[in-house]
Formats: C-alpha cells, structure tokens, sequence
C-alpha cells in the first residue's frame, strides 16, 4: 500500500462503479448560468456520507468565479457542472451575487470547508484516495489526514504528474484506486483538467464519491496555508492566495474583469428587472401545463404557461421522463415564463440527456430568450447564444 497509509485496512469497496441516476428532487437555483444545490455545509457532509454509506454515484462540483467564467465558454467543462450531482457555491462573490438577485442559498459552502467538516466528522470514517498534486504533497496529505484520525481515511494515493486526461488514465492507475477500497476520490489537477477526468474515469472507478478539490491537498499537506476565517467571509480570500501562490494573481484579475463585466451586464439587470423598486404590477399567470408524448428517439415534454412556483410538477415530469427515455426533446412554445427553479431543473435535465441520447430546447420566445440570456443561461439551456 501507498506510503502514509501502511498499516491500515481499507473499508470493503464497492466492487463496481455505482449506476449513475438523476435526482430532480434536489432544492436548486440557477445562478449566472449554473445551477447550485441551495444546502449548507452539514447538509452537503451528510449527503456526501450518506453516498460513500450506501455506494450511491456523488460527483460533487464546486463551482466558484472561475468555474462560472470557464464554463461561459467551454461546453465540456460546462457540461461536466450540469452532470454533477452536487453543485456547491464556492466563493463570496457568487453568494452576493445571489443575495442580490434574492436566490435562497444558504451561505458559501467551499470545497475546502466540506473536506474540513468531513474530517471533523464523528462518524466512522470515510475512506479517501488522492489523486494529483504537486510532487510530494499527495503523499505528505495522506500522512496528514491519517494522523488527524478523523471522519476521514487516506486509502493510497497517485501523484499522477502532469500528462493529458489521457495518460492519466491507464487501466493500472484505475486499478490502483480501485484496489485501494476508497469510497472518495479526491482529484487535484486544475478544474478543467480534473473535472475532465473525473468524467472520462466515473464509468470504471468503483468510489462512488468523487470530486475535484483543488487546492484541498496543498491545505492537508501544509505546503499553502488558508486564508484566515475573516478574509474568506469578507471576500479576500483571493488577496491571501496570491500570497501563498504569487502565480494565481493572472487567474483572479482575468476573474475579477471577468466579475465586474457579468455584475454591471448580468447580476444587476437581472436584480432590477426581477426585485426592483417600482416594479409595474405582475399581469395574471397563465396556468402552467406539460404533456409528455413520444418523439422518437425518445420524449417530447411540452410545457405552455408560466411556470412560476410548480416545480414540484416540474420536477416530477423530469423524473419520468429520464426513466422512460435517453432522449428529451422540450418544446416551449407556449411557455410565458421560466422561474428561476425551473431553468435550474431544465439545466440538470439538460446534463443528464446530453450524456446519455440527447437534448434540445425549441420554441423559446424572445422573452424567454432575454430572461435566459440575463442569467447567463442561454448557452447552457439553449445550447448556443442567442
């Protein structure tokens, strides 16, 4: 076994990748064109135990302003937000954004936190491989994390360097993690390049936990030191990184030009036409309405109206309609309105048939269009700016 685990037992793995499933009953919002599952911290540790627990397929995603700037232009990478099934809110400035657009998310729900809490964690402990990293700082966070003794146990790890997705998964790397009986896989290889292996890789690994963490490692080995409480909640946590990592400073200022484009075109157009002072009386809602009927190769889901507060219908419909087919066509036509809840489920829903038979989205009007495209949704829900 790997160095910084000898001597322990891995807990029996799974002895085969977990079936993949859609959950369209996850409480979501769409922010900046991604959506969020609107939990806290302890909501996010439970699943993620419960997961391990009972072998149950958790890509977890933790998406933050770079991931919101990457995924405006990457589909694949944008694609790989949309399949995950946990997508945490992870940086301030997207949880201001929230709050000034009045979407219920509880607070910032950071990956590092959510590996923090998982370690705290009094329960038996959950079995983790680390997969990535700069040389020596796997092997120096294994040790770490088995010291602690924690809600979490390093099974083994794989520097893995710095080759393509490709090379980085050899049937012997697979192997070697699943040999290791982990039932979390913490990848660290930059996000585009992370989370383009982890979903190159979920189909063979047997964990059913897995997750890009970043910088995770660099904090469990002590080789970068996090920001202090104050300057993450206050939004400087970014000040504290290009401290420990002068090489970040090129990513946060692209970010940051890239955040005050989207807060003056986006977050505060979108903010003032939803909840602004002065708002005309809201007109009378036409009564929401769906029909599923065959369209081979797969299902038509029809939806006329304004759908403003029936996502529990919503919700439902999706459900069938990815157990009954691989393909989804949505006509909205006749839609007068998408809530925010609503475009969140089409993005998930979006994700979900994309991967498997294909999905498309007609009919929109050009009101619908401009809501969409004031979230930044339009590529992500569309399939292309429009």
């Amino acid at each position: 076994m790997a160095a910084g685990a000898e001597g322990l037992v891995a807990a029996p793995g799974p002895a085969h990748p977990p079936v993949p499933r859609v959950d369209f009953s996850r409480p979501l919002v769409c922010l900046l064109g991604l959506p969020f599952d609107a939990i806290d911290i302890g909501q996010a540790v439970e699943r993620i135990r419960r997961a391990a627990r009972e072998g149950r397929r958790c890509f977890v995603s933790t998406p933050n302003l770079n991931f919101v700037m990457t995924a405006r232009f990457d589909a694949t990478f944008r694609g790989s937000v949309l399949r995950s099934d946990l997508s945490l809110v992870d940086g301030m400035p997207l949880v201001w954004a929230a709050r000034l657009l009045g979407l219920p998310l509880p607070g910032r729900v950071s990956g590092a936190d959510v590996f923090e809490a998982l370690q705290d964690h009094a329960g038996p402990p959950v079995t983790v491989f680390l997969f990535g990293g700069p040389p020596g700082v796997a092997a120096r966070a294994c040790e770490a994390i088995n010291r602690r003794a924690g809600g979490l146990r390093c099974v083994g790890f794989d520097e893995a360097g710095y080759g393509s997705v490709e090379s980085m998964s050899a049937d012997d790397r697979i192997e070697k993690i699943n040999r290791s009986g982990a039932q979390f896989v913490i990848a660290s290889l930059g996000a585009s390049k992370g989370q383009a292996w982890l979903e190159r890789n979920a189909d063979r690994l047997n964990a059913p936990v897995l997750s890009h963490l970043g910088a995770v490692l660099n904090f469990a080995a002590g080789s970068v030191q996090r920001a202090p409480r104050w300057m993450a909640v206050s939004g400087l946590e970014w000040a504290w990184r290009i401290k420990e990592e002068p090489a970040l400073w090129r990513r946060y200022w692209r970010d940051g030009i890239g955040a005050l484009w989207l807060l003056l075109t986006r977050v505060i157009p979108d903010a003032i036409a939803t909840r602004g002072p002065g708002q005309r009386a809201v007109p009378a809602r036409e009564p929401a309405r769906l029909q599923i009927s065959p369209a081979p190769p797969g299902l038509l889901l029809a939806l006329s109206g304004s759908w403003h507060g029936h996502e529990a219908t919503l919700r439902s419909a999706l459900t069938r309609c990815a157990a009954e087919a691989d393909h989804l066509r949505i006509d909205l036509t006749g839609a007068a309105e998408l809530d925010n809840a609503a475009i969140a489920l089409l993005l998930i829903a979006r994700g979900w048939f994309e991967a498997r038979g294909g999905f498309e989205v007609v009919g929109a009007s050009r009101t619908l269009s401009v809501g969409l495209r004031r979230k930044l949704a339009t590529a992500a829900l569309l399939g292309a700016d429009r």
